[in-house]
């Protein structure tokens, strides 16, 4: 009878303390968050209040998802935690912790990387989901940092074929929402108001660049002149077309991100096609991630809500093809920001 191992995975880059549980076949047992709700009072996250915030919030969060398991501690087989990027003072608190428990209940680390992460989350299996994506496959990784497309050969053979060169897509998305005095976080706010707007309402100039890189310092720049102009004309431009306004920034987003995706689908000739990161969790941009793939007869995989934006169950994920390898970290690994 095969032993069961299990892994206790913890994420902490930004402002979410999360831990999940899961076993070396990536089937999640239990997952819990602690989120920080004092960063909306600021529009964005503060990193001084996030790495304080981890502090008390890191030991019941993982006591909660140990419980859950219905495991105790002498039941894991190892330890993993997000070494970065991220937040320094936030990856520390994380790194701290895994550190010290791992010595303390005598099991072995394993550092993650976050994006990696994100794009490995496809292989949570969980009572409504037990498909993965064969290697290999093309993804796109959106989110508030990081705007990529990766040619994903295995587990960590990630080429890198296209990338945004200064802002990603998440920013601008969050620049639009700032100008239009929405609650922060920007981008669900965004997307919500957008359903009940028209697309075409607006038009917004952006960077033509070569090849799979991206580009969206120049929609930021648009968004916020062509909104400034219009505020000229009509005071209560933005307040009486605040729908039609979100519907033509997110419209001008997604057009931008598809644009560069097909582009390398078609180049790769690759039939298996995912999205990961926050912004994946946008319904129009999964809408436009199903087409492409029916278009060119390509499986399409698009993570749970919970698996897009930062969680501990992706991280998990990653260190199951971590610990299956053998791949352990010793303790004098050190967090990274970028």
């Amino acid at each position: 009878m095969q032993i069961k191992e299990y892994i206790l995975a913890i994420e902490s880059s930004c402002d979410d303390t999360a831990a999940a549980v899961m076993d070396t076949d990536f089937n999640l047992l239990s997952t819990a968050v602690a989120s920080q709700k004092i960063h909306a009072e600021y529009g964005g996250v503060v990193p001084e209040l996030a790495s304080r915030a981890h502090q008390s919030n890191i030991i019941p969060t993982v006591d909660k998802a140990i419980r859950d398991s219905g495991l105790r501690k002498e039941d894991l087989s190892a330890v993993a935690f997000t070494c970065g990027p991220g937040l320094l003072g936030s990856l520390l608190v994380g790194a701290a912790f895994a550190k010290s428990f791992a010595v303390a209940i005598g099991r072995p680390l394993i550092c993650v990387n976050h994006l990696e992460a994100h794009v490995l989350a496809h292989f949570i299996k969980d009572k409504e989901n037990a498909d993965c994506p064969q290697f290999p496959f093309l993804c796109l990784l959106v989110s508030g940092g990081n705007t990529q497309i990766i040619f994903v050969k295995s587990a960590f053979d990630h080429d890198i074929i296209g990338r945004t060169i200064d802002d990603a897509a998440g920013e601008a998305i969050d620049k639009a929402a700032k100008i239009l005095s929405l609650p922060y976080p920007g981008g669900p706010q965004i997307e919500k108001l957008a359903m009940a707007g028209d697309d075409g309402f607006l038009k917004f100039g952006n960077a033509v660049i070569g090849g799979y890189d991206y580009s969206f310092s120049g929609l930021k720049t648009s968004i916020l002149y062509t909104l400034r102009d219009k505020l000229k004309e009509d005071a209560a431009f933005i307040d009486m077309n605040k729908a039609s306004i979100a519907a033509s920034v997110q419209k001008a987003v997604i057009d931008a991100l598809m644009k560069k995706f097909e582009l390398a689908l078609k180049d790769t000739k690759v039939k298996t096609i995912a999205i990961a990161g926050g912004v994946s969790a946008n319904k129009l941009l999964q809408q436009r991630v199903k087409e492409l793939g029916e278009r060119y007869g390509c499986k399409v995989f698009i993570p749970k809500l919970g698996y897009s934006t930062d969680n501990a169950a992706m991280v998990a994920a990653a260190a199951v093809f971590k610990y299956n390898e053998g791949a352990f970290s010793g303790l004098e690994v050190v967090p990274y920001t970028r």
